[in-house]
Formats: structure tokens, C-alpha cells, sequence
């Protein structure tokens, strides 16, 4: 018998597709992928560039958390665009976002302040987050129980080749016309696509029973603000458990990742190249994270492994931004490992853990509380940096604040193997 080969986006050092995995759901996984894709392409220019922005803009190393954490605080507004996936579908949702995205995306290039280029980033990180959290939910929905970690870690693997594509790009900044500017103009490339997510992205099985199930009853769609009360009512605990995740492993990855590309080339001299290099040499291993996670989890369970990651994160990023220039690619490599592991984990709890009726919910509820984490660590190593001062002291006290997420995915009920409509029903 032929073993299955995989889709030309699933490269083969990912391992090999489960052969009882329906061809549609690769079709929709592909999709999913491909937006996902070009999400961590934006957020990752970001990163890449700041020091060039911070130059352009006139903007000083003890302001960078500040620039960075308005730019995520724009992502709040999200979690009262999620729930309307709750209302209006799953697939509506998805593919707005996506047009919102590209278009803020493309702006950005053309912004001509620092305070119009945080707008347009704001509005594009609002759009980002909103079709992140859509397409995981319908990535969780469609999957069966035994391959839902695998397909929500294969998104989340091949979406970060969208930090090996900008990263690639970042190399030859210097020579790029308009410099970090063209790198913002690709952003126009989903909404170009638009067409043929609309052709493989359908609604989900589970929405559609589900407003079935509300005509039969006689029922209308809840208002958009329903499913937020109604979160908060029928799973409190597991609500504060998710958000604790959420937040603490966002403020600590926040502050390991998103002033990496600043601390190489100020602190040790590096240049735009050969931060490209180790993000694309060693951050290609580092990103087996997701579908090792995803794998792993399903087959050991969410919490052990969502415990080894969150308890890990602190100690490879304290060590990242204290160890001599040539030992920092060795611990780049398990850092983001711990990073992307973690993100899955946090990705398929928060979609498994709550019924259909408000899945998106929380979803959004996970992006909210990721934000406000994000946000909360960046402002916090400006806080913690004197002005004119170096921010890589707090970089190295911020990045603990991961032990809360340890400790509070031990709090929740296991949730792998388990079909969704039985982990809804007990241990609520």
C-alpha cells in the first residue's frame, strides 16, 4: 500500500499527514494556512524593522515598548468582533478579516508620522487577531478529535514560514526601495487571494447544525454580546484559567521575541542579515514547535506539555539575552520552540474547552487576554527602563511572568482525545 504524501505547503520535515485525514479538511487546512501565513509575515516585519522605523521615526530604545504596546493594544476591539463569528458564521468572519488585514497592512507603508504608522498598525493587528481566532475555531470544529492538535499545529507551523519569508526579505533591507516600506507593501498579496479562500473556505458542520438547532427551537441569534455573558456565567473557572494562559505567556513572549531584532544589532552589532540568518537556520527547527506540540498533545494530553513549555519559556529567554554574542543562536533555537509550542496549546484550549454555541467567543476571548498580556509586558519594560537606558534588564525580569501560565494550565480539565461535544457537557 502507498503511503500518503503530502500537499505540496506541508513540507516533509513537518512529518507526514495522518492517513485518515479527509482531503476537504486538507483543502480547508490549506486555506486556513495560507492566511495564517501572511498574519505572522506582518506581525513578524514588526519585530524585524523596528530598529529601522525607531530610526525614520525619531523614536528611542526606553520608548520601543510603548511603540509596541500601543500596536497591540489595538487588537483589543477584537474580542467584540469574534463573537459576531457566533452569529454570522465562522466563514463571513474569516474572509472580512482577512480583507481588513491586507488593506491596514498595505497602508502601513505609506504612513507618513510614527503616529499614523501605530494607526494603520493597530487596525491591522484588529483584523489580524479577529481572523486568527476564526480560523482556529474552524480548524477546531471541522477536525476530528484525534487529529484536531495535529491540524491546529500544522497551521501554526506553516504560518510562521511567514517570519522565514519577511525574514528573508529583512536581509537585504539596506537595499530594498523605500527600505522597511516595501516590505509593508506585499500585505496587498491576501486580498488578491480573496477569491480562493472564498472557493475552500465553507461553514463549518458543527455552525450550521447549530442554527439549525436555533430555528428548530424558535429561536433567534443571540445579540453579539450574549455569548460574552454567557461565557462568563456557564464556565467561569475555566474562562480565568485560559485568560491567566493567555495573558502570561503573551507578556513574557512578547518581551523574549519582539525585541530580539533590536537587541542583535544594538547590543551586539549584528546586521539585518545575520539576524535573518538565525531566524531562518535556527528558527526553522525552533518552529517545530507547533506540530510537535500539536502531536505530542494529543497523544500525552494538553496540560503536561502546555506545563514543560510555559515552564521552560523564562529560563531560555533569560539566558538569551545574557549569554556572549556567538552562544545566542544555541538558545534561540529552544526558545522559540517553547514559543510556538505554547501558542498551540493555548490555540486548542481555548477552542475545545467551550460548546459550539459561543466558540468563538472564546476564541476571542483567548485574543483579547493575549493582547492586553502583550501590551501589559511591553509597557511594562519601558516602565522598568530608565530613559536613555538600556530596556535588556527588564527584557530578563518580565519574561518570569511565564510561570503563571504553567501553573494555570495544570487548573484545567484534559482535554485531548476527547470529542468537543463531551468535554462541553462534563467538568464544566
Amino acid at each position: 500500500m502507498t503511503r500518503r504524501r503530502n500537499p505540496p505547503w506541508i513540507p516533509p520535515f513537518l512529518g507526514r499527514v495522518p492517513e485518515t485525514v479527509p482531503e476537504n479538511h486538507l483543502s480547508l487546512l490549506g486555506a486556513v494556512a495560507f492566511a495564517i501565513f501572511f498574519e505572522n509575515y506582518d506581525q513578524a516585519m514588526l519585530t524585524q524593522a523596528i530598529k529601522q522605523i525607531a530610526d525614520e521615526f525619531g523614536v528611542v530604545e526606553s520608548e520601543l515598548g510603548n511603540l509596541l504596546g500601543f500596536v497591540r493594544l489595538g487588537a483589543v476591539p477584537a474580542f467584540f468582533l469574534v463573537p459576531l463569528a457566533d452569529r454570522f458564521g465562522r466563514r463571513r468572519t474569516f474572509l472580512w478579516s482577512i480583507v481588513g488585514m491586507s488593506v491596514a497592512t498595505t497602508l502601513s507603508a505609506f504612513a507618513p508620522n510614527v503616529a499614523a504608522f501605530v494607526a494603520f498598525q493597530m487596525a491591522s493587528r484588529l483584523f489580524m487577531v479577529t481572523g486568527a481566532a476564526t480560523a482556529f475555531v474552524i480548524v477546531t470544529e471541522e477536525f476530528r478529535a484525534e487529529h484536531r492538535g495535529w491540524g491546529i499545529g500544522i497551521v501554526g507551523a506553516v504560518g510562521t514560514f511567514g517570519v522565514g519569508m519577511s525574514a528573508a526579505i529583512f536581509a537585504g533591507i539596506d537595499a530594498l526601495p523605500y527600505g522597511w516600506r516595501a516590505m509593508y507593501l506585499l500585505g496587498i498579496v491576501p486580498l488578491v487571494a480573496i477569491p480562493m479562500l472564498r472557493r475552500r473556505v465553507l461553514e463549518t458542520r458543527r455552525f450550521d447544525a447549530e442554527q439549525s438547532a436555533q430555528r428548530a427551537r424558535g429561536g433567534a441569534p443571540a445579540a453579539w454580546w450574549r455569548p460574552l455573558l454567557q461565557l462568563a456565567r456557564a464556565y467561569p473557572g475555566r474562562a480565568l484559567a485560559v485568560g491567566a494562559i493567555g495573558a502570561a505567556s503573551s507578556a513574557a513572549g512578547s518581551a523574549a521575541y519582539n525585541l530580539s531584532a533590536f537587541f542583535v544589532q544594538e547590543v551586539h552589532g549584528w546586521r539585518p542579515g545575520e539576524y535573518s540568518l538565525m531566524l531562518l537556520g535556527a528558527g526553522l527547527v525552533g518552529i517545530l514547535g507547533h506540530p510537535f506540540a500539536g502531536r505530542f498533545a494529543d497523544s500525552r494530553g494538553r496540560r503536561i506539555v502546555g506545563f514543560a513549555f510555559y515552564a521552560t519559556l523564562p529560563l531560555l529567554a533569560f539566558g538569551f539575552y545574557s549569554v556572549p554574542g556567538w552562544a545566542l543562536v544555541l538558545l534561540w533555537v529552544p526558545m522559540v520552540f517553547s514559543l510556538t509550542g505554547g501558542i498551540t496549546i493555548a490555540r486548542a484550549l481555548s477552542t475545545e474547552l467551550f460548546p459550539t454555541s459561543f466558540r468563538g467567543t472564546a476564541s476571542g476571548f483567548l485574543q483579547l487576554v493575549d493582547t492586553l498580556g502583550a501590551a501589559a509586558g511591553l509597557f511594562l519594560i519601558s516602565a522598568l527602563t530608565p530613559s536613555g537606558g538600556s530596556a535588556v534588564p527588564a527584557v530578563r525580569v518580565v519574561v518570569w511572568i511565564a510561570l503563571v501560565a504553567a501553573v494555570a494550565v495544570l487548573l484545567l480539565p484534559e482535554t485531548g482525545r476527547r470529542e468537543l461535544e463531551e468535554i462541553s457537557d462534563r467538568d464544566a
